[in-house]
């Protein structure tokens, strides 16, 4: 086993702000969660839309607070989490979203570069040494001069890829990453995803694809009900067929 970089023990989930005077029953989200992932686990969450993939993966990155129980992620207590330390909570990890969120008025390099240097890398040849490591890794090397809207979306998803990579983290939180990509395009994602988690970073990944899964078997969890279960992959897939 490695290093522990989630630990959930009994949390519970309201949608958006923790606030037991103003959330009613309803809003209750995930109940009594325990969840353990190490260093280098490949984690996939899957369930129907509303089942609190996203939420959880909010309160792992400190959007959203636990109502209740322990929350420690990349050694950061969640429940006790001052807010001028989010930033410093999410610099120990990368983010993917399905939409890239990508700069568009800047190229490929200076997306990477501007967010080093917000997060408070100063060293130039540092900085570039590290933006070619990234780039080489997602297999974008040769497109550091191009504009967002001049790679198709598996490009673009890939330099979101390396921008979550560029501050070396811990831990990978990734929601719903090939929603938008075709599938031979999404295979080559998860390839990155899975050779991400071989160098020893965990990767947490919300998905709906259930044919990814089979093509590329991990741990999976299963959300539903308001809470999330272990799931035999074989067992799942040959429900699913």
């Amino acid at each position: 086993m490695g290093n522990r970089v989630i630990e959930l023990r009994g949390v519970s989930i309201y949608h958006g702000e923790a606030d037991s005077k103003t959330n009613i029953e309803n809003d209750l989200i995930l109940s009594n969660i325990d969840l353990r992932v190490d260093e280098g686990e490949f984690v996939y969450l899957i369930g129907r839309v509303g089942s609190g993939k996203s939420t959880l993966l909010k309160t792992l990155y400190a959007e959203i607070e636990p109502a209740s129980g322990s929350a420690e992620v990349v050694g950061f207590d969640l429940c006790n989490l001052r807010r001028r330390d989010i930033p410093a909570l999410r610099r120990s990890m990368g983010i993917v979203f399905q939409d890239f969120q990508l700069l568009t008025d800047r190229n490929v390099f200076l997306n990477l570069y501007d967010v080093m240097r917000a997060t408070g890398w100063r060293k130039e040849e540092d900085i570039r040494k590290r933006i070619d490591e990234v780039l080489t890794l997602v297999g974008l090397e040769h497109k550091s001069y191009k504009m967002p809207f001049e790679l198709s979306g598996g490009e673009q998803q890939r330099l979101t890829i390396a921008r979550a990579l560029v501050n070396k983290p811990r831990l990978i939180l990734a929601d719903e990453p090939t929603g938008n990509l075709d599938p031979v395009t999404a295979e080559g994602i998860m390839e990155i995803f899975h050779k991400i988690a071989k160098s020893g970073c965990a990767v947490v990944m919300s998905t709906h694809n259930i044919s990814l899964i089979e093509q590329f078997p991990s741990r999976t969890l299963l959300f539903a009900k308001g809470g999330i279960s272990e799931q035999d992959i074989n067992k799942l897939i040959s429900m699913m067929g």
